[in-house]
This record gives C-alpha cells, sequence and structure tokens, in this order.
C-alpha cells in the first residue's frame, strides 16, 4: 500500500516536499538556527524563524548539455555572419563567469526559509540530552511496549504466522491420510497404461481408486480455518529512565535586576528543554537568600523576594527532598544552580563540604552557573574570582559530575547551555 500526504503547511505547501528539503539541507539548516538562537530572546525561542542558508544547499541535480563535444545545430535568427553549413567556434575551455558584483555592492543573496515554531525547537533540542541517564524503573506512565505472547486462531491478517499455520495444516493432513498429489499422478499414469493394454477390470479399480482420492481431497483441504494462527502480543509496562532536575537560585539582595533576569532566562531554557525532551523527569524548584525552600513554578520564576546569602541552605534543601521523595537508587539526580557568586565568607566550608561529601555523590550531573554585571567581563581575565567560584573550584575534579561557567550577557545564554548538555560534549571547567 502506498500512502501519498497531501497535508498542507501553514503557509500552504506541501508538508512532504517541506520535510524532504529540510532533510537534505539538514546540516546549513542546523548550522542557521544555531547561529539565530545567539540573537534571540527566551520569550521568542517558541516561536518561528527566518533563516538564511547558501544557494548552493537549495539547488537540485539536474540533466544539462555538456559544453564541450558532441554535434549540434543551431538556428540564430536574425544571422548576418553565418549562412548554412559554416563552422562557429567553440567558447574557450575553463570556469565560467562567476556572480560578478552589482554597481551598489550587493552580492547574490542566499535562500531565505521560514521554520515553524515546533521545526525550530526541534532542531535547536536535537543534539542535547541528560548525561548518565542510566538508572531505570517501572514507574506508572503512558509508556507501554508490545511483547511476544505466543499464539491465538484469531487475529490480524498481518499479524498471521504462516510457519506455524503450516504446521499445522501438515500435521492435520497427515494425521487424515489425505492423498498426495504424487500419488493421485500415480494413479492417472496406471489408468493410462491400462487403457493403452485395454484392461477393462483393471481401468474400473483405478477409475474407483482416482476417484475415491478425489473426493477425500476435497474433504480434507489443503489449508483449514483450525489450522490458522496468529502472532499474539501484549502490552507490558516499558522500564524507563526516572529522572529529577533541581534547580537553584539564588535570590538574595546582592542579586541585581540583570543577574536575576540572566538566570531566569537560563532556567526556563532548561525548562522548555526538559519538558519538550523527556516525558518522566520531575523539576523541583528552590529558592534561597540566608534561607531556602521548594516553591513551584510561578514563585521560583516570578515572586520578588529577597534577602541575605547563604549557599548551604539551597543545599540542605535539596538534600531533604532527595531524601523524602527520590531514593538514590531509583532515581537520576541532576541539579543546576544559578548565583553571583556572593556567599558568607562563615558558610564557604560548609557549603564546600555539603557539595563535595552529600551533593556530587547523588547527583548525575550538576551545573553551576555564575551570573555577572555586563560591566565586569574583565573579572576573570584579571584573576579576581567570587566566594562561591573558588569555592566550587576547590571541589571540582575530573571525576566528579560538576560543570561550571559564567554568564554576563543574555547572548552568552544559548552557547553556554548548548556546552553544558550538548550530547557530543563532556562538560569541563
Amino acid at each position: 500500500m502506498n500512502i501519498i500526504d497531501r497535508r498542507l503547511n501553514p503557509q500552504g505547501k506541501s508538508l512532504a516536499n517541506r520535510q524532504r528539503f529540510l532533510r537534505r539541507a539538514k546540516e546549513q539548516v542546523v548550522k542557521a538556527v544555531r547561529d539565530a538562537s545567539s540573537k534571540r530572546s527566551i520569550q521568542d525561542v517558541e516561536s518561528g524563524d527566518k533563516i538564511s542558508i547558501s544557494t548552493g544547499g537549495v539547488r537540485e541535480p539536474s540533466l544539462h548539455r555538456a559544453n564541450s563535444g558532441g554535434l549540434r545545430d543551431y538556428v540564430v535568427p536574425g544571422n548576418k555572419e553565418y549562412v548554412e553549413g559554416d563552422t562557429i567556434p567553440r567558447p574557450e575551455q575553463g570556469g565560467g563567469r562567476g556572480s560578478e558584483g552589482s554597481p551598489d555592492g550587493e552580492g547574490e543573496d542566499d535562500f531565505r526559509f521560514v521554520l515553524s515554531r515546533e521545526e525550530f525547537l526541534d532542531i535547536f533540542l536535537e543534539d542535547l540530552e541528560l548525561p548518565d541517564l542510566v538508572k531505570q524503573k517501572v514507574k506508572q506512565s503512558e509508556s507501554f511496549s508490545l511483547t511476544r505472547a505466543g499464539f491465538t486462531p484469531s487475529g490480524s491478517p498481518a499479524n498471521l504466522n504462516l510457519v506455524r499455520t503450516m504446521r499445522n495444516s501438515l500435521s492435520r493432513r497427515i494425521a487424515l491420510k489425505r492423498p498426495k498429489p504424487a500419488e493421485m499422478e500415480e494413479l492417472e499414469r496406471l489408468l493410462k497404461e491400462a487403457e493403452e493394454r485395454g484392461d477393462s477390470e483393471e481401468m474400473r479399480e483405478l477409475r474407483e481408486a482416482l476417484e475415491h482420492k478425489h473426493l477425500r481431497s476435497k474433504r480434507i483441504p489443503f489449508i483449514d480455518p483450525i489450522d490458522v494462527r496468529y502472532n499474539r502480543f501484549e502490552s507490558v509496562p516499558k522500564p524507563i529512565a526516572q529522572a529529577v532536575m533541581f534547580c537553584l537560585m539564588d535570590v538574595s539582595g546582592s542579586m541585581t535586576e540583570h543577574m536575576k533576569d540572566l538566570a531566569k532566562r537560563f532556567f526556563m531554557l532548561l525548562y522548555l528543554f526538559l519538558k519538550r525532551r523527556y516525558r518522566s523527569v520531575d523539576i523541583v524548584f528552590i529558592r534561597h537568600t540566608h534561607e531556602a525552600k521548594e516553591v513551584d513554578e510561578e514563585t521560583f520564576f516570578y515572586s520578588t523576594e529577597t534577602g541575605g546569602t547563604v549557599v548551604s541552605t539551597a543545599l540542605e534543601e535539596m538534600q531533604r527532598v532527595v531524601q523524602e521523595r527520590y531514593p538514590e537508587n531509583e532515581w537520576n539526580i541532576y541539579a543546576a544552580q544559578a548565583s553571583d557568586g556572593d556567599n558568607m565568607s562563615s558558610d564557604n566550608a560548609r557549603s564546600a563540604a555539603l557539595l563535595r561529601d552529600v551533593i556530587l555523590p547523588l547527583c548525575q550531573y550538576f551545573a553551576y552557573i555564575e551570573v555577572a554585571a555586563e560591566h565586569n567581563m574583565g573579572l576573570s581575565a584579571l584573576g579576581r574570582e567570587t566566594e562561591l567560584w573558588r569555592t566550587y573550584k576547590m571541589v571540582q575534579r575530573p571525576d566528579l559530575p560538576l560543570a561550571m561557567r559564567r554568564v554576563r550577557s543574555r547572548r552568552e545564554i544559548f552557547p553556554v547551555f548548548r556546552d553544558l548538555f550538548a550530547r557530543d560534549k563532556v562538560a569541563a571547567p
């Protein structure tokens, strides 16, 4: 059966042709999406976008006449130089004319292509994943798989088991002694010989025997409905990887509006990524000042609460939630923390101990994002680091799942996020 998809996309064009174009120009489209995403805001991430790709990537192969070789006839209207039979010199060999520059300095335009919201997000998120997602457990969900469960005498023709059906048919024919084609052919041969000899008695006996076998062959069909068997399948729960992502955000007084905006944008992007790519991922939001508490999504992103800074309280709150709801041996545990790097000096030792001895042994991956003001772009070059950055850097080792990144402007959010969660990259300091 051939299925022709004639659905149209929102622009009224063929959906099948559009998908075929995306597959053919995939590499260039992906690169264009990456370039475009670094210039977009989080509010625009769920909308489509216009992207530009090289025209060379959209040309289709075609057959055309070669510039050299062969015999050709030309009809040149208004010709005053040649008469019939004259030979026209061939053009000089070599490369053709390239794209000429225009008088105003403009060149050949790139191909402009509009991606829908779904297409843009699918391409942007396709190579991102949670690292080390290995712990599996059967959980109440909509994920099921079909498993072979023997045979059944009724079912869909697509599930017909030919081997079992023919085996049953053969067993039944042997048990009921259905005449074989070879036996009937032998009787027909003997009958023909008897007819040639003119032996009427033998002819009568052979005809009776042959008729008896024909009747028996019709009464015992080659395949009977009782022989037919279909493959039987049962729907069983599919083991899926359970994961929980802890989002820890500093909302203390040292966090300026610019810093809070960067942190919220990063977590919005993380939230969008998790919801689109994974069905069985819980997200826990924890805000902290000098004290920490678990909050809902609305409070996490839009509350105006402020106060002092004690980072260890957020790590302790995360430890409490894990112990109460997310057993370590059943859940893949991840955490992402955003802070401006400020912390009470007396709390640094406790934060380091909690991270090294409690949090990192629980986590598959821990990402620390430090946000800063745009006018502090040169701090890292001068070697000046924040309290929390120095504390976490002392804990960081190659064998621990800790990644640290700095974000100082909105345009850095997309590249840093992709660097942390890209499938083909290993997060490094």
